[in-house]
């Protein structure tokens, strides 16, 4: 017996002011999709999209910050989004929060200072706090993506569990922006790991990774150049 159809949560991918998608991450292999990130927001919203999946790749990568575009997402829209991308330190969190943003997504802090994870639920709830980790494999990738952190999935999932985190995202880096499918047995790896609420990205290509992912029991997927291509016709209907 199978899960519910997964959801699936666009993704809007800022760099530079613009909506874009990267390959296996590397912020100078980019493809632009829309020169307006509320265009693209729009567009899915448009489309019956009732969360997004923000990024501010310039935030995650050092290179300066998109707080402004992401707030006139929020406001103009009235659509849930969650924001992932340099929320390294509560001041980022909050200021995130504050704009009306649902939820943080939390990364490379989870990993290099995992009490901060705790601070933000303690204080916003396990609504509002996203745990993602962006993995090679099963060790988790920092700072963009750019490093190893030497760090193993299975290390950190029991104690985002005794923090109280409801929701882990999971994105398998060596896949992201490919179209190259979902690996499956990564997937059933990460799922053994985490009972919570688990939402993957990285690779979905078509429906039948959405099957996949409801053969697996995992409830959703964060998907950009798929349904930005058209590999995978959105809204998703199996």
């Amino acid at each position: 017996m199978t899960s519910p159809v997964p959801q699936v949560i666009p993704c809007v991918d800022i760099q530079s002011g613009r909506a874009v998608r990267l390959y296996e991450g590397d912020p100078d292999r980019e493809t632009v999709y829309f020169d307006s990130p509320l265009a693209a927001a729009r567009h899915w919203a448009d489309l019956g999209a009732g969360f997004l999946h923000l990024v501010d790749l310039d935030a995650a990568t050092g290179r300066g910050e998109n707080r402004a575009v992401i707030a006139e997402i929020v406001r103009e829209l009235g659509v849930p989004v969650e924001v992932g991308g340099g929320v390294r330190d509560r001041a980022a969190a909050q200021t995130l929060l504050d704009a009306g943003v649902q939820r943080v997504v939390i990364g490379t802090a989870a990993v290099r200072r995992p009490e901060l994870v705790a601070e933000l639920i303690a204080d916003y709830g396990p609504g509002r706090v996203v745990v993602s980790l962006d993995a090679r494999g099963l060790e988790v990738a920092t700072h963009g993506w750019a490093e190893g952190s030497g760090v193993q999935v299975g290390e950190l999932t029991p104690r985002l569990a005794g923090a109280g985190l409801h929701t882990l995202i999971f994105t398998d880096v060596t896949r992201d922006g490919t179209l190259r499918g979902l690996d499956r047995d990564l997937m059933r790896q990460v799922r053994g790991l985490w009972r919570g609420e688990l939402i993957v990205g990285g690779g979905v290509a078509d429906t039948d990774d959405v099957r996949l992912l409801a053969e697996e029991g995992i409830e959703g997927a964060i998907v950009g150049r798929a349904i930005y291509e058209g590999t995978l016709p959105y809204p998703v209907r199996l």
